[in-house]
């Protein structure tokens, strides 16, 4: 790789944490554990949700196969589970990348 393109992909990066730090950043404040706490208890709680949907639903069915009413059912819990999961990925992601302010203590 050239030198010229390994100092443009150096400054696109800086700026797009740049960027993404200037816009995300004042939104939510400072995160620490504790801060997050609430947001790991949501995933928890969806993942739950839908491992005892499932649970259930194999249960109930026995031998036989679930019924549109019992896949919509399950497939409501899913997305519920994978939407919270994915918004919690996307949060560790800004902190990884720097985007948000984070501290060790508690506030």
């Amino acid at each position: 790789m050239s030198l010229d393109k390994n100092r443009l992909l150096i400054e696109l990066s800086k700026t797009i944490r740049d960027i993404n730090y200037d816009i995300i950043n004042p939104s939510i404040s400072t995160l620490n554990v504790e801060g997050l706490q609430p947001v790991l208890e949501l995933v928890a709680r969806a993942r739950a949700a839908y491992i005892k949907n499932m649970h259930d639903l194999a249960t109930d069915v026995g031998d036989g196969l679930p019924n549109k009413k019992q896949l919509e059912n399950l497939k409501a819990s899913r997305e519920l589970f994978e939407e919270v999961l994915s918004g919690a990925q996307a949060l560790e992601a800004a902190v990884e990348r720097g985007y948000l302010d984070v501290s060790s203590r508690k506030k």
